[in-house]
């Protein structure tokens, strides 16, 4: 009979979540693989077996963050109006950042110094941008939106989402703001400058 496999994908996940909640409150110097052992409640050697190194447990921590985003970016129904998709991927944008800011401050904000995505993280980091670059190229197709180069446009949309959900995660906004509601209408305003 064989064993029990006990280093399986429910403890790697419960690890990554925990690695990600300490760079997060705590930086990069609070990520021993000892403690996180601890407190998970497992063995250092489950650490070492299911990731390896240090290192590599950052760099699954990063392909795990954008695999949440890439999974929540896809999920979005496209409207074939590329000014409200591209205000609906940013809404999914900033909900997936809310829900995982311990993983988004190792995916955008250097939460682990010196650390570099090895080629599968990075693969992953531009799979997630897919749906917004399928939805800029498909609207410049359709004449809808500028005829410029589908990066600037993606770019300028990205850069709107991921510079207004940065203030709020760091929440360097004055609280009587209604940022909901303002952050909907820079997206929208963004995209609408790109009408064609």
């Amino acid at each position: 009979m064989p064993r029990p496999k006990t280093h399986d994908g429910a403890l790697r996940l419960r690890l990554l979540e925990r690695a990600g909640e300490l760079l997060a409150a705590e930086g990069a110097k609070a990520l021993s693989l000892r403690r996180l052992a601890a407190d998970v409640q497992t063995s250092t050697t489950a650490v070492y077996s299911l990731f390896g190194s240090k290192p590599d447990l950052v760099n699954a921590l990063y392909i795990e963050g954008f695999r949440r985003f890439d999974a929540r970016l896809r999920a979005v129904v496209r409207t074939g109006d590329p000014i409200e998709d591209l205000v609906r991927l940013g809404l999914a944008y900033r909900d997936t950042a809310l829900a995982d800011r311990h993983l988004y401050s190792v995916m955008f904000a250097s939460a682990a110094p010196g650390f570099e995505p090895k080629d599968e993280a990075s693969q992953a980091a531009m799979s997630a941008l897919r749906p917004l670059w399928n939805v800029v190229t498909d609207g410049i197709s359709a004449g809808m939106l500028a005829d410029v180069p589908a990066e600037v446009i993606a770019v300028s949309c990205w850069g709107c989402a991921h510079g207004l959900v940065s203030l709020e995660l760091n929440e360097t906004l004055p609280r009587e703001i209604d940022f909901c509601r303002a952050y909907e209408s820079a997206l929208r305003a963004n995209a609408n400058g790109w009408r064609r």
